[in-house]
């Protein structure tokens, strides 16, 4: 039972995070959110993005990874070039990196993605 009511505080503390500012088309699911390493907070979630909508473009305080589960995606990281992903996809986005994602299929996009962000600072940013 502790388990669980502590499992619980966790994902809603990582709720607000993941789910903040949301531009319009965008749905953000925290799944999980941890204190690990010391200093950092793992948070896992689920983003969709409707078809024609993007996520605008921001960064985070640490690296994100992620798998797109559906749709089709155009990422855009700053310093590379921009990559069209499909499911089965993954993708590595760099501490600090500007980012963009814009569904370009017919059905809304869905990716798994995972955190590792400084504990002392929001989850993601407009970039400047």
């Amino acid at each position: 039972m502790l388990r669980t009511a502590l499992f619980v505080a966790l994902v809603m503390l990582g709720a607000p995070a993941l789910a903040q500012d949301a531009p319009s088309g965008i749905k953000r699911t925290p799944l999980q959110a941890i204190d690990f390493p010391e200093g950092y907070r793992t948070v896992t979630g689920l983003a969709e993005v409707a078809p024609g909508h993007s996520s605008g473009l921001h960064t985070h305080p640490g690296i994100e990874t992620g798998y797109v589960l559906q749709g089709e995606v155009v990422m855009s990281v700053e310093g590379q070039p921009d990559r069209t992903l499909k499911p089965g996809d993954s993708f590595v986005i760099p501490p600090g990196a500007a980012h963009d994602v814009k569904s370009v299929g017919s059905v809304p996009a869905k990716a798994l993605s995972v955190f590792v962000v400084d504990a002392s600072k929001p989850l993601a940013s407009p970039a400047k």
